[in-house]
């Protein structure tokens, strides 16, 4: 009876079991929006699990459930939705359009939903970033953000930008906007060892209800960079994107002359080669483009490859990643290596949880120096743009034939000059940069949350200059006896920070009511070490550059290799204390205020501490009752107040600007060169916090079935206590102190619109999305603070910051051809006051307005993307122009075809002085060469194909994208310069290039 009934049971059991694994298949479908088009990374998770995956390019997921089990599909910006598994192995779903206030917005230590967030924030996702042929993502951002502003004013591979968010407020301070990546404060100034395609969103925060909790690094705004992460309970997804880039130079429009007009024009003057020259050896001079010589096109390989896979508890992402690039002026490179391995975790009952972010990244770069000076036998773009024609690559023996044979005292041998130190002289940058972020949370109880973010930026740099022993440059300035001349000098930098946050979070919902009450400190802690030498005397028969062989020892006979050594040991500190509480009711209206406390180490103890505060309120208008029936789909109003603090007295970042309350003593020669002590540095103990105090209100609207849909923000920020140089008198043995005084003022509106022209009715259909990202920013000098009205190269009460100072360019006499100048008082003069007859312009280099428009449109796979970048009221100086139009520089340099319209008799309506007009030196005073900069360009444009998932069964892929993009493609401006985006009155600098790109993104 019992075996019987063993058997029995055993059956019963089998049967179980089958059925039980009968239930559990695999589910399969399309997630599409509205316009039926497909929702790459909608989130599909078995709800009441962590379970879950994500869709691929085309909408399409794969995923095991059980019959009986509901599977949740989510988008940003869609509602929600449920399906339950039944008998049906496919679930196709269609998400409506929800608000896109469902978006994450990331404040501090907190995330909001945009729903319930008061503040001022933009956010850029990864598929904007990862597909543009930039080294930094920080020149991806341009134009893509209101109240962004990014310029860039260097085509090196990975150069620095100048990033500011509403404006510049501050004289002397920082002006550049916090960094933060996955938690961790990073070096502003340097990207170019970060790899962008490692970014899953960037979000701007703009007005002080989002940077306050920042404190004191908040003032000038905070960019917050979070990367990739896996999913848990998700399968593993491999992707690699892949690029090839195509880099050349951008036009300009200064009409240079070639040799047989060049020539020509020397000799009718008498002055240089041309006059010694025949007319037939005129005629015969080949012309030689030394710009294409020195510019060339650029090659750039980018590859990165990722995975990301979870567990139950566990999920990881890790990244390998590869850029090389080669500049357009040559002996400029970047060559990149990074690895970033993010994991996160929690625990089984969900109380703990932890995420650990680790970026690993090798750079190594090849950068000309000199760059933007007038050096012409060291800055290689002014041997591109200014070089005499009628001389070529094939003039060039060595530096010593250079010296013996062809240097004249003239300058017409800059281009072989530049040759020379291109091929004898090297400068390597190579650096090591480690970003990482630990954070973790538990749920002391289900209200109350304890957590602790801990990070690091460690950035170690090697610099290596060597000028080998036979170059121009080492020969030229030998010491009489010295026949081993050249040098070599090497610094290593290392700059270590790390910063901890702790706090303690109480959370509570009850009815419509929800509470936030937050409790912080947070610990900041820089150091900077440094050390290097500079080598007199190489061995040209052993020496190699960065190596020690070719060393030249000192000796007793001469003074002539005495080596240099250099070390420094820099520390910063902040710290602070604060809370933050937030009340919601009812997702209809909702209010935020910050309290923080912060000190610093730069400043002495009666002025370390500061507080800073601020408090921001929203309204959601479409939330309300009697919108129900109205043609919003959103209406938000949001109004924000508060104040940050700038403690960055110098604006040369975390080790700048560290003893300056302090007065500091020195070691120097005295008497009879008997070791002394002097006055280094009179310190100011009253320095103290420059404070940025700023009020916005914002509305963000959906309309017609969310159509149009935007953002406009009006902003005031007064920045009070401004860091600013008093002058001294020289017996004090210093002439300028550092203070405060003064007030500052930016007020202006930021726009964000899109608009649906075209919604497809059916899956592959036409659609077409316009765009428009604007700000309008006013800058003005409220007051100086000791009563001053003005401070010359700093602008005027009631003025613009940086507003140019000089004396007015009329017209040229058509009489004499002399130039013709207003006095101050508007009457013309060929001999102007350069003191007196000055006057305040109202034009600076920083733009009134700024922004972008575009469109992107799609159909069947085919995707087409536009952005156009617009800037409006730069002027700047192009003193390039002012070269090639300058007379006397004939018989050294090249010229403009500009001079043959200067003034003669009989061509007396001309903007072209007489060629050796005697007040032609008078202009370099003037607005003469003062420029509108303003241009529309072309910034980006892809066009590409999303291959369907139809063609891919069988292959081992789920999505391949292929595309074809563009940057700098065309330009629309009255500035002749090879590039009108620099903010920059430096002449000889190196342009940005015109850049096409092919690329693949691959997801297996």
């Amino acid at each position: 009876m019992r075996t019987k009934f063993s058997g029995i049971l055993t059956l019963l059991l089998a049967l179980v079991v089958q059925v039980s694994i009968a239930q559990t298949k695999t589910i399969t479908g399309t997630v599409l929006d509205d316009a039926n088009l497909p929702l790459p990374g909608a989130n599909v998770i078995i709800k009441g699990t962590s379970s879950g995956t994500q869709t691929d390019f085309d909408g399409n997921y794969s995923i095991s459930a059980s019959v009986g089990q509901t599977l949740t599909f989510s988008y940003v910006g869609f509602e929600t939705q449920e399906v339950a598994v039944g008998a049906s192995n496919t679930i196709n779903v269609t998400l409506q359009p929800g608000s896109v206030l469902e978006e994450v917005v990331i404040i501090g230590s907190n995330t909001s939903t945009k729903e319930k967030s008061s503040v001022s924030s933009f956010t850029v996702n990864a598929e904007t970033i990862k597909a543009r042929p930039n080294a930094s993502f920080v020149q991806t951002l341009s134009g893509q953000v209101p109240g962004l502003s990014i310029s860039t004013a260097s085509g090196q591979p990975g150069a620095n930008s100048t990033v500011r968010i509403r404006g510049v407020s501050s004289i002397n301070g920082d002006t550049e906007p916090l960094f933060i990546i996955d938690g961790a404060p990073v070096d502003q100034d340097n990207f170019r060892s970060l790899n962008p395609n490692e970014i899953a969103s960037v979000t701007v925060l703009k007005d002080a209800g989002a940077t306050s909790i920042y404190g004191n690094r908040g003032a000038n705004g905070v960019i917050i960079i979070k990367t990739k992460s896996g999913t848990f309970g998700s399968d593993l997804v491999m992707n690699y994107v892949g690029q090839v880039n195509i880099s050349n130079l951008q036009d300009n429009d200064y009409n240079l002359m070639n040799s047989q007009e060049l020539l020509t024009l020397e000799k009718e003057r008498g002055s240089g080669l041309g006059a010694t020259l025949t007319d037939a050896e005129i005629a015969n001079a080949r012309t030689f483009d030394w710009a294409d010589y020195f510019f060339d096109t650029a090659l750039t390989q980018s590859h990165t490859i990722s995975a990301s896979k979870g567990g139950e508890n566990v999920s990881t992402f890790i990244s390998l990643g590869f850029h090389d690039q080669e500049g357009l002026l040559r002996s400029s490179s970047l060559k990149r290596f990074n690895l970033r391995t993010n994991l996160s975790g929690k625990s089984s009952n969900d109380r703990f949880t932890y995420r650990l972010n680790l970026s690993t990244n090798y750079s190594k770069s090849d950068e000309p120096n000199n760059i933007g000076t007038g050096a012409v036998n060291r800055n290689p773009i002014l041997g591109a743009y200014q070089s005499v024609p009628y001389l070529s690559i094939d003039d060039y023996v060595d530096g010593q034939f250079i010296l013996d044979e062809q240097f004249d005292g003239t300058f017409t041998v800059t281009p072989l000059l530049i040759v020379d130190r291109l091929r004898t002289f090297d400068r390597f940058d190579e650096e090591l940069k480690i970003v990482g972020s630990f954070d973790g949370s538990y749920k002391l109880t289900n209200d109350i949350t304890a957590s602790a973010l801990m990070s690091i930026d460690m950035q170690q740099e090697n610099t290596l200059r060597s000028e080998g022993p036979n170059s121009f440059n080492a020969l030229l300035f030998a010491e009489t006896g010295n026949d081993t001349p050249g040098f070599q000098q090497e610094n290593f930098n290392r700059a270590f920070s790390y910063n901890q946050l702790l706090s303690l979070v109480y959370n509570k919902e009850f009815g419509k009511h929800t509470f936030n009450l937050g409790l912080y400190s947070e610990y900041f802690k820089a150091h900077f070490k440094n050390f290097g030498y500079f080598q007199e005397g190489l061995d040209p028969l052993t020496f190699s550059s960065g190596d020690g062989s070719g060393f030249i020892a000192d000796n007793a006979d001469n003074d002539f290799f005495v080596d240099t050594a250099n070390a420094n040991i820099l520390e910063s500190g902040l710290f602070s204390y604060f809370s933050r509480a937030d009340y919601d009711y009812d997702a209809k209206y909702g209010i935020t205020g910050t309290v923080r406390r912060d000190a610093s180490s730069r400043f002495a103890n009666s002025n370390r501490w500061a507080t800073f505060y601020s408090v921001a309120a929203r309204w959601n208008i479409g939330n309300e009752a009697f919108m129900e029936d109205s043609a919003f789909d959103l209406l938000k109003l949001r109004a924000s107040y508060g104040t940050n603090g700038n403690q960055d007295v110098t604006g040369a970042g975390l080790f700048g600007g560290l003893t300056l309350t302090n007065s500091l003593f020195q070691t120097s020669p005295g008497y009879q060169g008997a070791n002394s002590l002097s006055l280094a540095l009179i310190g100011n103990d009253a320095l103290k916090w420059e404070t940025v105090t700023t009020t916005n209100l914002g509305l963000d609207f959906e309309v017609f079935n969310r159509r149009l849909r935007g953002s406009v923000d009006v902003y005031d920020k007064t920045t009070t206590d401004l860091y600013l140089n008093q002058p001294l008198s020289a017996v004090t043995a210093a002439t300028l102190l550092n203070v405060n005084g003064g007030e500052l003022k930016n007020t202006g509106v930021d726009v964000n619109l899109s608009y649906t022209v075209i919604r497809a009715k059916e899956a592959d259909g036409f659609n077409l999305d316009l765009n428009f990202v604007g700000n309008y920013n006013k800058n003005e000098i409220v007051e100086f603070g000791d009563g001053s009205e003005e401070i010359i190269g700093t602008g005027q009460v009631g003025g613009k910051l940086g507003e140019y100072f000089l004396y007015r360019f009329s017209r040229i006499n058509p009489e004499n051809g002399e130039i013709l100048f207003l006095t101050a008082d508007g009457e013309e003069t060929e001999t102007p006051d350069v003191d007196a007859d000055r006057v305040w312009s109202d034009k600076n280099i920083l733009p009134d307005y700024e922004g972008s428009f575009g469109f992107s449109a799609d159909y069947k796979g085919f995707f087409l993307t536009t952005q156009f970048n617009y800037v409006i009221g730069v002027d700047r100086f192009d003193f390039d122009l002012s070269g090639f139009q300058n007379i006397d520089n004939l018989g050294n340099f090249n010229l403009s075809r500009d001079l043959f319209d200067a003034w003669t008799p009989e061509n007396t309506d001309t903007n072209i002085p007489r060629l050796g007009a005697d007040n032609r030196s008078l202009l370099a005073g003037s607005d003469y060469y003062l420029t509108e900069s303003d241009y529309i360009r072309l910034r980006f444009a892809q066009f590409g194909y999303t291959l369907p998932s139809k063609y891919l069964d069988g292959t081992g892929f789920t999505g391949i994208k292929m595309y074809v993009n563009g940057e700098n493609l065309l330009t629309f401006t009255d500035w002749r310069g090879f590039d009108a985006e620099a903010q920059s009155n430096t002449s000889r600098i190196y342009p940005t290039p015109r850049t096409i790109s092919f690329g693949v993104d691959l997801q297996f």
